[in-house]
Protein backbone atom coordinates (compact mmCIF):
# COMPACT_ATOMS: atom_id res chain seq x y z
CA UNK A 1 0.00 0.00 0.00
CA UNK A 2 2.95 2.90 1.38
CA UNK A 3 4.48 1.81 -2.68
CA UNK A 4 1.33 2.56 -4.03
CA UNK A 5 1.24 5.63 -2.08
CA UNK A 6 4.95 6.48 -3.57
CA UNK A 7 3.90 5.62 -7.50
CA UNK A 8 0.96 8.24 -7.09
CA UNK A 9 2.88 10.82 -5.77
CA UNK A 10 5.78 10.74 -7.99
CA UNK A 11 3.33 10.69 -10.61
CA UNK A 12 1.44 14.08 -9.33
CA UNK A 13 5.32 15.30 -8.89
CA UNK A 14 6.22 14.90 -12.22
CA UNK A 15 5.27 17.45 -15.26
CA UNK A 16 1.98 15.65 -17.26
CA UNK A 17 3.75 16.46 -20.42
CA UNK A 18 6.82 18.26 -21.65
CA UNK A 19 6.94 21.75 -20.98
CA UNK A 20 8.33 24.57 -23.47
CA UNK A 21 9.10 28.66 -23.63
CA UNK A 22 9.95 31.22 -26.37
CA UNK A 23 12.62 32.64 -25.66
CA UNK A 24 13.13 36.41 -26.64
CA UNK A 25 14.91 35.59 -29.23
CA UNK A 26 12.52 33.28 -31.01
CA UNK A 27 14.40 30.03 -29.87
CA UNK A 28 12.85 27.48 -27.52
CA UNK A 29 13.42 26.58 -23.97
CA UNK A 30 12.21 23.36 -23.19
CA UNK A 31 12.33 22.22 -19.64
CA UNK A 32 13.25 18.54 -20.45
CA UNK A 33 16.42 19.65 -21.70
CA UNK A 34 17.36 21.00 -18.24
CA UNK A 35 16.45 17.53 -16.94
CA UNK A 36 18.84 16.71 -14.35
CA UNK A 37 19.34 20.14 -13.06
CA UNK A 38 17.48 22.05 -10.86
CA UNK A 39 14.96 25.00 -11.95
CA UNK A 40 14.19 28.08 -11.20
CA UNK A 41 10.88 29.44 -12.87
CA UNK A 42 10.14 33.31 -12.45
CA UNK A 43 7.66 35.90 -13.57
CA UNK A 44 9.11 38.86 -14.09
CA UNK A 45 8.25 42.30 -15.03
CA UNK A 46 10.24 45.21 -16.17
CA UNK A 47 8.35 48.11 -14.87
CA UNK A 48 7.33 46.40 -11.47
CA UNK A 49 9.02 47.89 -7.88
CA UNK A 50 10.76 44.20 -7.56
CA UNK A 51 12.42 44.65 -10.74
CA UNK A 52 15.53 44.76 -8.48
CA UNK A 53 15.37 41.28 -8.15
CA UNK A 54 16.96 40.86 -11.57
CA UNK A 55 20.22 41.87 -10.01
CA UNK A 56 19.26 38.47 -7.77
CA UNK A 57 18.51 36.35 -10.60
CA UNK A 58 21.70 37.12 -12.40
CA UNK A 59 23.69 36.67 -8.95
CA UNK A 60 22.14 32.75 -8.64
CA UNK A 61 22.73 32.29 -12.15
CA UNK A 62 26.20 33.50 -11.57
CA UNK A 63 27.00 31.43 -8.22
CA UNK A 64 25.19 28.45 -9.92
CA UNK A 65 25.18 27.96 -13.01
CA UNK A 66 28.67 26.05 -13.97
CA UNK A 67 27.04 23.84 -11.13
CA UNK A 68 23.84 23.15 -13.31
CA UNK A 69 21.43 25.39 -11.96
CA UNK A 70 18.84 27.23 -14.82
CA UNK A 71 17.43 30.78 -14.00
CA UNK A 72 14.42 31.08 -15.99
CA UNK A 73 12.88 34.45 -16.35
CA UNK A 74 9.43 34.63 -17.71
CA UNK A 75 8.31 37.99 -18.70
CA UNK A 76 4.55 38.53 -18.11
CA UNK A 77 2.16 42.14 -18.64
CA UNK A 78 -0.48 39.73 -16.17
CA UNK A 79 0.03 42.28 -13.66
CA UNK A 80 0.67 45.32 -16.42
CA UNK A 81 3.78 46.28 -15.49
CA UNK A 82 5.68 44.89 -18.21
CA UNK A 83 6.80 46.37 -21.42
CA UNK A 84 5.18 46.95 -25.01
CA UNK A 85 6.93 44.39 -26.70
CA UNK A 86 9.33 41.59 -26.35
CA UNK A 87 12.06 43.66 -28.46
CA UNK A 88 11.75 46.44 -25.61
CA UNK A 89 12.05 43.96 -22.69
CA UNK A 90 15.17 42.30 -24.00
CA UNK A 91 16.88 45.55 -24.52
CA UNK A 92 15.39 46.66 -21.11
CA UNK A 93 17.00 43.39 -19.54
CA UNK A 94 19.80 42.41 -21.85
CA UNK A 95 21.44 45.48 -22.35
CA UNK A 96 20.41 47.97 -19.45
CA UNK A 97 20.13 45.42 -16.44
CA UNK A 98 22.93 42.96 -17.79
CA UNK A 99 20.76 39.97 -17.50
CA UNK A 100 22.24 37.01 -19.37
CA UNK A 101 20.00 34.11 -17.65
CA UNK A 102 17.34 32.18 -20.42
CA UNK A 103 14.17 35.16 -20.49
CA UNK A 104 10.81 34.00 -22.48
CA UNK A 105 9.00 36.22 -24.16
CA UNK A 106 6.29 38.27 -22.79
CA UNK A 107 4.28 35.11 -21.29
CA UNK A 108 0.53 34.62 -19.62
CA UNK A 109 1.01 33.38 -16.17
CA UNK A 110 -2.33 33.56 -14.61
CA UNK A 111 -5.41 32.14 -15.22
CA UNK A 112 -7.32 30.63 -18.37
CA UNK A 113 -4.72 32.35 -20.91
CA UNK A 114 -1.91 30.84 -18.61
CA UNK A 115 0.92 29.07 -19.85
CA UNK A 116 0.54 24.99 -19.74
CA UNK A 117 3.56 25.26 -16.96
CA UNK A 118 1.68 28.02 -15.13
CA UNK A 119 -1.30 25.93 -15.39
CA UNK A 120 0.29 22.92 -13.94
CA UNK A 121 1.23 24.89 -11.15
CA UNK A 122 -2.46 25.75 -10.42
CA UNK A 123 -4.11 22.77 -10.71
CA UNK A 124 -1.71 20.26 -9.56
CA UNK A 125 0.42 22.02 -6.42
CA UNK A 126 -2.00 24.93 -5.68
CA UNK A 127 0.00 27.80 -6.24
CA UNK A 128 -0.30 30.76 -9.30
CA UNK A 129 1.46 33.83 -9.07
CA UNK A 130 -0.26 36.54 -7.20
CA UNK A 131 1.80 39.48 -8.69
CA UNK A 132 5.67 39.85 -9.91
CA UNK A 133 8.92 37.84 -9.34
CA UNK A 134 6.62 34.64 -7.62
CA UNK A 135 9.55 32.35 -8.05
CA UNK A 136 8.88 28.24 -8.45
CA UNK A 137 11.59 25.30 -8.20
CA UNK A 138 11.88 22.50 -9.82
CA UNK A 139 13.93 19.85 -8.80
CA UNK A 140 16.28 17.87 -11.15
CA UNK A 141 13.55 14.76 -11.93
CA UNK A 142 11.03 17.56 -13.15
CA UNK A 143 9.63 17.64 -9.62
CA UNK A 144 8.25 20.78 -7.74
CA UNK A 145 10.25 21.71 -4.98
CA UNK A 146 8.92 24.85 -3.63
CA UNK A 147 7.18 28.14 -4.45
CA UNK A 148 7.47 31.75 -3.11
CA UNK A 149 5.83 35.36 -3.65
CA UNK A 150 7.52 38.20 -4.64
CA UNK A 151 8.40 39.62 -1.35
CA UNK A 152 11.18 36.46 -1.01
CA UNK A 153 14.43 37.32 -3.06
CA UNK A 154 15.70 34.91 -4.98
CA UNK A 155 19.04 34.54 -2.99
CA UNK A 156 17.64 34.40 0.33
CA UNK A 157 18.59 30.98 2.51
CA UNK A 158 15.00 29.83 1.72
CA UNK A 159 15.76 29.26 -1.81
CA UNK A 160 18.96 28.80 -2.14
CA UNK A 161 18.94 26.24 1.04
CA UNK A 162 16.92 24.15 -1.06
CA UNK A 163 18.71 24.54 -4.50
CA UNK A 164 22.24 23.88 -3.11
CA UNK A 165 21.97 20.18 -2.29
CA UNK A 166 20.53 19.90 -5.65
CA UNK A 167 24.07 20.54 -7.35
CA UNK A 168 27.14 18.96 -7.51
CA UNK A 169 30.02 19.91 -5.63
Amino acid sequence: MRLLAVIIFLLLALPAEAFTFTAIDGATYDLDDWRGRPVLVVNTASLCGFTPQFADLQALHDRYADRGLVVLAVSSDDFRQELDDDQAVEQYCRVELGVEVPLTRITPVRGADAHPFYRWLAEQHGVEPTWNFNKALIGPGGEFLGFWGSTTRPTSARITDLIEPLLPR
